[in-house]
């Protein structure tokens, strides 16, 4: 857990030289939250902001760290808790960090003054702990690629290009405090027993490793985060999701893979009646040949009223 708190230690380092720079990037930030927050920027205490209140900040291009607060039960300490907003001038780069067993405040990123277009420039809002465009607190990102022109990066991490793009953060943009996540691990079990749970095969974390039945052993392998209606399923506390290959169909077998934003593979629906279809495909996820048994790895096959091989609880 203290993974992240030296990401930000490392990362004060770089920006400290930066701030007596040029003036290029401006943010500015806002608090929705119901009560009062204090606001951080890569662990030094700036103000206390009240409900509604908001400040600004101005530093140089190659600005990088975390503005967070810890109120509503966040940890300094520990770092557990605490929604991050995170910053890459040098790659432009944006995104936010969750703890998700516990979020203490909602937060987003938006660009000022640029349009979300082709993946660039997007957006990213959180305000849950089980919020799918969010960094993990186990997992943040510790390396920044260098950008390829026309190219979006992966899943969780954002891209703004542009000379000295500034951004609005917005802690509780949706104005309350975050809810408690439910209760109980995250866990999808196949109607036909219950005992029995999806997982990542050996508890590898690759790309293309099978995703199976086998016996529940609250393993993290066995964790995923979805929602109802549209949405990833996400292995908890990690990047990678259930994905469908590029080629979907009856009898193809499922496997995880580094999740990306707006790939058709990774795109699912959480039923009410507790299918998981592959969005626009008719395709659910689909226990194979209605085998409750050790290693079967899922696949996906049409969609069926009343197929039981099709049920995840």
């Amino acid at each position: 857990m203290f993974r992240l708190l030296s990401q930000i230690t490392a990362l004060s380092a770089v920006l400290s030289p930066v701030l007596g720079q040029q003036v290029g990037r401006h943010f500015e930030i806002v608090n929705s939250c119901p009560s009062a927050i204090e606001l951080r920027i890569n662990g030094t205490l700036e103000t206390t902001l009240a409900p509604g209140g908001n400040t600004t900040r101005d530093y140089g291009s190659w600005f990088g760290g975390y503005m967070y607060s810890n109120a509503n039960g966040g940890n300094l300490v520990t770092g557990r808790h605490i929604g991050r907003a995170g910053f890459h001038g040098e790659q432009d780069y944006y995104w936010i960090v969750v703890d998700h067993d516990y979020l203490n405040t909602g937060i987003s990123i938006a660009p000022i003054n640029k349009a979300a277009t082709d993946g660039f420039c997007a957006v990213v809002s959180c305000t849950s702990a089980n919020c799918s465009d969010a960094f993990p607190l186990t997992a943040p990102p510790t390396s920044f690629a260098t950008p390829i022109t026309g190219t979006p990066p992966n899943a969780l991490m954002h891209e703004c290009p542009g000379q000295n793009v500034g951004y609005t953060i917005t802690f509780c943009p949706d104005g309350n405090w975050p809810t408690a996540p439910v209760a109980g691990p995250p866990s999808l079990h196949p109607s036909k027993d219950s005992t029995k749970c999806l997982g990542v095969r050996g508890d590898k974390f690759e790309n293309g490793t099978p995703v199976q039945i086998y016996d529940c052993n609250g393993l993290n392998s066995q964790s995923w985060i979805l929602e109802r209606g549209s949405t990833k399923v996400r292995s908890a506390g990690t990047n990678f999701c259930l994905d469908a290959g590029s080629t979907p169909g009856n009898a193809v077998g499922m496997k995880i893979w580094e999740c990306y934003d707006s790939l058709p593979a990774q795109q699912w629906y959480y039923t009410d009646d507790n299918r998981v279809e592959l969005e626009g495909t008719g395709l659910c996820l689909d226990l194979t040949n209605g085998l409750a048994v050790n290693s079967n790895q899922v696949q996906t096959w049409k969609c069926t009223d009343g197929n039981t091989n099709q049920i995840w609880t």
